[in-house]
């Protein structure tokens, strides 16, 4: 059963991500993922033509079921540290779910307050993200900004933020490795992260798209 959603438009289009797939599925071999975490690992790869997130990508063990589940409610909101994240989604695929897309990184008073009180601006955007109850029952997507993941963690452990999903990917030089270690360190949310430096917001939307996917075969299947 082919997805009509979530996949590409054209027949050709199709085609030739249908054979990449199956290229990545040649060439990567043998490996350890479930045959649910498996897409969202292949699609990643697919996005950077890079075998290493195989081995690289972790998972809490309730990461697919929480992730599906909140995609299929309908209506999930999608909060990212960054716009590109939020832009390099698929309007259609999120409408089809009824999903929106919401940062502050740019906002005026997360700019003002960065700068007050010496911290940057993806750890106000997320303190933001909160007190507007947007961080709870959310798929979070952090692609950029270490400081955002590791803001979220605190949120999470000490003023009881509850995402329905966190995407940790950040990528860099400057804590990194560390916020994706921190994410992992924490069984109160569900998580998918990238171990070490390497990350970025197209993993991100990657992933939320593999997400996406998985979703919409669940509802062929029911129907």
């Amino acid at each position: 059963m082919t997805n009509t959603v979530t996949e590409q438009l054209t027949a050709a289009g199709r085609a030739i991500e249908h054979d990449s797939f199956a290229i990545i599925d040649a060439e990567a071999g043998p490996h350890g993922y479930t045959a649910e975490q498996w897409p969202l690992v292949r699609r990643m790869i697919h996005a950077n033509a890079d075998f290493e997130f195989n081995g690289l990508t972790c998972f809490h063990p309730d990461v697919m079921r929480a992730g599906l589940a909140a995609v299929l409610k309908g209506g999930t909101p999608i909060v990212a540290d960054v716009e590109m994240i939020c832009v390099g989604l698929s309007a259609p695929r999120l409408r089809h779910f009824g999903m929106s897309t919401h940062h502050y990184i740019s906002d005026d008073d997360v700019i003002e307050t960065a700068k007050a009180e010496d911290t940057t601006r993806a750890v106000q955007a997320m303190r933001k993200a909160h007190r507007l109850g947007k961080l709870d029952g959310a798929i979070v997507g952090i692609g950029n900004a270490p400081t955002a993941l590791i803001e979220l963690v605190r949120l999470v452990r000490e003023e009881g933020a509850r995402p329905a999903v966190v995407v940790g990917m950040p990528v860099g030089f400057v804590s990194a490795a560390e916020s994706k270690d921190l994410l992992m360190t924490t069984d109160l949310v569900p998580w998918v992260a990238i171990a070490g430096r390497k990350g970025g917001s197209t993993l991100v939307v990657a992933a939320i798209h593999a997400l996406l996917g998985l979703a919409e075969a669940e509802q062929k299947r029911a129907a």
